[in-house]
């Protein structure tokens, strides 16, 4: 009997073949077609990605990444990964009713949500009460409404905060919120000792995105120094300043740009921490950063791995310790990639970020509810967007292992492609004088704009697609009918609430404001403190922001940053559509002329009926053999004035120059042909075709087009 060897080696049954041999077989089975145009795909990184990797195109057998919890931490800021107590599961929360919105923090944390971050309205986040005449149309809009401690007792009522701490998206309010949340977790029995949560001032991030602050940008980043030295000296467990790239990468930034961004925008607010006094290694602790993600799997973990190594590099070259060097890292799904039609797939593009950032190692993850881009988010979303984190990491069990990806020379090459390209572009935002000048100069947007306009490009062509709405759209789908939010109502009750709060504050109240007006030197944590003491004696946000503004100081401001979903041409153009059926009656519609057996006429009828469908237009076709005079009275019984010729190039050769007038005679405004002419556009022209539809040709060029001329004959 033959003894079962100890040790399986099935790479030893096969014989070795290196990358020129491989490629030569590739080559002889494309018969002729380019290996290049074929095999190699190009990103808006500028980086060609190969059709396999190898040890000979990336070395990892003497493990350059090094190891998990370790320099050069690409591989992770902890040794276990989150295998011991998994990802900070962190879920935002808005809504504007104050009541609302606690009921849906317990019912998340019930769920097993860890941790909330609470973003501000429109007119806290601009250091606004809500009952200040300059926030009528700010009040409750894209956020929680916040003016006084009392707020955030209601919006933290029931919530252990030395257990599930707030996470605060502050816009430029950051150190009037910050003291509100101090005043109201002392009185609900937290020492701020024991207090968990982030403040999370990022000015920088505020100002792109909003286009303004309400203070200078040397007063805003002198307060987040203060603040940062107040976390720093009182509040262990807090960090005081986040670094967001959510609005570069939702304005069309590439991979590349979006770590460079992250990393230079750390590197100019530690310069301002350190300027204020902080040492490196406390400044460093005080910074959390957080980045947005796509639907590009493999880009999104290489990008994670990527930001983590670049910023170790920069806090040593900073002298900052091994301990120091670690980022902490949360990662969500970006706006960009999500839909505000057939929304069901943006659960999967949630998965497929969620998923990245596990596999990634990222330290926090926060998942966007299906229904957020088109109003306030449905229980079954929120539910959804929670479970498909519990799911990943309790029965998929990604938590599990320590950082899956490494070693993979697919996943080594490209973080180390993207951390070299975004190392050269940091070199270039410090050449413009770092990040805040490079912002403000206009040249961070020049970086994204030829992207973004390429990217679009490549949408309107269908090179990129938008599943569910450029390809594969559900014609009957209509928006869900969400929630909406009685904004006039609820800022009445808060005015109500903050007139009765401040006949409750009247005492200590003006003085203590004037003692925070009187502080001199921003930086110290002073500031901080006297804020906190405002906001004890019953200070409200705005009246905090007010007494920190300078006298005199002109607001900062800049063209915001626009999101560019990439549904959004799509869907202005379904818009355009719906338009038209109220005007009509009904959608406008085309008629697919198929000739031919079936089987040549399917091909181009699905592709066409995709194309057309994308736009909103009604297709109509029929499903039989078809010849000439056929088709031309199948159309003209379908009540349609577009006719698309659907078959093969064989068949068109020899039909079109009979079919094209038989259509135009029986009513066609427009005969479009599915299919590239080639040489024969010209005849086909004579014969009375007028567009031509094929793979990379402009669809919203042609939709709209056709949409607008049949809505002015119609």
């Amino acid at each position: 009997m033959a003894a079962i060897a100890k040790e399986f080696q099935l790479g030893s049954d096969f014989p070795r073949i290196d990358y020129p041999t491989w490629q030569e077989e590739v080559e002889a089975k494309l018969r002729g077609a380019p290996f290049a145009k074929r095999m190699i795909s190009h990103t808006y990184e500028g980086i060609d990605l190969q059709p396999i990797y190898t040890e000979e195109i990336y070395a990892t057998a003497h493990d350059p990444a090094g190891l998990p919890g370790y320099p050069p931490f690409l591989r992770g800021a902890q040794p276990l990964g989150n295998m011991l107590a998994g990802w900070d599961i962190r879920q935002e929360h808005a809504h504007p009713d104050q009541a609302v919105a606690n009921a849906q923090i317990a019912e998340d944390l019930n769920g097993g949500v860890t941790s909330i971050d609470l973003r501000l309205d429109g007119a806290a986040s601009q250091g606004l009460d809500a009952d200040d005449p300059r926030a009528s149309d700010l009040a409750g809009r894209d956020g929680v409404s916040v003016s006084c401690v009392a707020d955030i007792e209601r919006l933290a009522q029931g919530v252990r905060l030395d257990v599930a701490g707030f996470y605060l998206d502050p816009g430029a309010a950051f150190l009037p919120l910050a003291s509100l949340y101090v005043v109201a977790a002392k009185n609900a029995g937290v020492p701020v000792g024991d207090l968990l949560g982030g403040f999370n001032a990022d000015p920088l991030k505020a100002l792109v995105r909003d286009g303004a602050l309400p203070v200078p940008l040397d007063t805003a980043l002198a307060e987040m120094a203060d603040l940062a030295a107040w976390t720093a000296h009182n509040a262990p467990h807090m960090t005081s300043v986040e670094v967001s790239t959510s609005p570069y990468h939702n304005a069309g930034a590439t991979a590349v740009a979006d770590v460079a961004f992250a990393v230079g925008t750390g590197l100019a607010y530690l310069r301002v921490l350190t300027g204020a006094g902080l040492d490196v290694e406390t400044a460093a602790r005080q910074i959390t950063f957080s980045m947005a993600l796509g639907c590009r799997f493999y880009l999104a973990i290489a990008k994670i791995r990527a930001v983590r190594t670049l910023w170790a590099d920069v806090i040593a070259a900073s002298g900052g310790s091994v301990e120091a060097r670690k980022m902490r890292l949360r990662v969500s799904t970006g706006r960009r990639v999500l839909t505000t039609r057939n929304q069901s797939l943006n659960i999967l593009r949630n998965t497929v970020a969620c998923y990245a950032g596990a596999v990634a190692g990222a330290d926090i993850i926060t998942t966007t509810p299906f229904d957020a881009p088109t109003g306030l988010p449905s229980e079954v979303s929120r539910r959804n967007a929670r479970n498909t984190q519990l799911i990943l990491a309790e029965e998929c069990h990604l938590s599990q292992v320590i950082d899956p990806a490494g070693g993979a020379w697919y996943i080594e090459w490209y973080t180390n492609e993207i951390a070299r390209r975004a190392w050269s572009v940091l070199q270039q935002v410090e050449a413009q004088g770092g990040m805040i000048k490079a912002v403000l100069s206009g040249w961070v947007t020049e970086q994204i704009t030829p992207t973004e306009a390429a990217r679009e490009k490549d949408i309107a062509v269908r090179k990129v697609a938008v599943t569910g709405v450029s390809e594969h759209p559900i014609l009957t789908e209509n928006r869900t009918e969400q929630e909406r939010a009685a904004y006039d109502q609820l800022t009445m009750a808060a005015s109500r609430r903050l007139s009765d709060w401040r006949r409750q504050h009247q005492q200590g109240r003006e003085v203590a404001l004037d003692a925070l007006g009187a502080v001199s030197a921003i930086g110290s944590g002073v500031a901080t403190a006297a804020a906190i003491v405002a906001a004890e004696a019953g200070a409200t946000l705005g009246e905090i922001a007010r007494r920190l503004s300078p006298a005199g100081g002109e607001p900062a401001v800049m063209a915001p940053l626009a999101v560019h979903p990439y549904d959004a041409a799509f869907e202005e153009l379904r818009d355009a559509a719906e338009a038209f059926a109220s005007k009509h009656g009904n959608r406008p519609r085309v008629y697919l002329a198929g000739v031919g057996s079936i089987a040549e006429q399917v091909a181009r009828k699905n592709y066409s009926r995709n194309f057309f469908e994308a736009g909103g237009f009604e297709v109509l076709a029929q499903e039989a053999r078809f010849d000439v005079d056929k088709a031309a009275s199948g159309f003209a019984a379908s009540g349609a004035k577009i006719a698309v010729i659907c078959s093969t190039d064989k068949q068109y050769a020899n039909v079109v120059g009979e079919l094209a007038p038989k259509l135009k005679a029986a009513g066609a405004r427009t005969v479009v042909l599915a299919g590239h002419p080639g040489q024969s556009e010209t005849a086909y022209r004579a014969a009375g075709v007028d567009r031509f539809i094929f793979v990379r040709c402009d669809v919203l060029e042609v939709l709209w087009s056709l949409l607008r001329a049949e809505d002015v004959q119609s």
